[in-house]
């Protein structure tokens, strides 16, 4: 595949407090579905695709992702110090710097990636992956007119969910990037999701859908989902 000259950003900071008893001793996005760590799933995607640059943001138990940088040459580490006082828009105000100088994803790392090309559309227009649910849905959905995201809210009935994974072209992560940097010097956006910047950012970004499966990209958020995971979706059915 012809290299893209693209980056990622891989959001890795949380404490995975649903996780626990697992997170006590080991950080969310390294826990091993099929032996390999959720983040690798995601990792080997991305580098198949041949993003050129990938940052990922730590927080909790950082030094537990300090292999990462050794075992690929393109990845950096970048440490969030407050990840357990701020919500995530202090890990993405910390890559702001990055954002904006080419096209690039920006992907929650405790996905199992299980089929990887899905990552090797050729995205034309900055969009979020979207799984669809049928009936209400309590978690992250947006809202559309057409093919166009016009809401991005919680809770909602036949609508697509978001799944942790996202593209942006370069002028729409720039403003993104001066959206976050802005909100990041009002002390009561340091609870915000960098989400809830964008849903502000609408009028200005033609942002739409790229659909997946719940199969194709599995969010893995408690013990009990990765039991099921494990149990449903034999070894042999996984397709990265």
């Amino acid at each position: 595949m012809k290299s893209n000259k693209e980056i990622a950003v891989i959001m890795a900071a949380g404490l995975g407090s649903r996780m626990l008893p697992l997170t006590e001793t080991l950080a969310k996005p390294l826990i091993p579905v099929f032996a390999t760590p959720m983040i690798e799933t995601l990792i080997s995607a991305l580098l198949k695709r041949e993003v050129e640059k990938l940052y990922i943001v730590t927080g909790y138990k950082s030094e537990q992702f300090d292999y990462l940088s050794a075992k690929y040459s393109n990845i950096t580490l970048v440490k969030n110090e407050e990840y357990n006082t701020k919500n995530n828009i202090s890990s993405l105000n910390l890559v702001c710097d990055y954002l904006g100088a080419a096209n690039c994803f920006i992907c929650e790392a405790d996905l199992l990636v299980n089929d990887e090309t899905i990552f090797f559309f050729d995205f034309q227009q900055s969009c979020y992956f979207g799984k669809f649910v049928s009936g209400y849905s309590s978690d992250w959905v947006f809202e559309m007119e057409a093919e166009r995201i016009t809401k991005i809210t919680k809770g909602g009935t036949d609508l697509f969910n978001m799944t942790g994974v996202s593209y942006w072209l370069k002028e729409d992560a720039k403003q993104i990037a001066q959206a976050v940097r802005a909100a990041s010097l009002v002390a009561d956006n340091d609870q915000r999701f960098w989400d809830e910047i964008v849903n502000l950012l609408l009028d200005k970004i033609d942002l739409t859908i790229y659909p997946v499966t719940a199969k194709q990209l599995v969010e893995i958020d408690t013990v009990a989902e990765l039991q099921e995971v494990r149990r449903t979706l034999a070894a042999a059915d996984y397709i990265a």
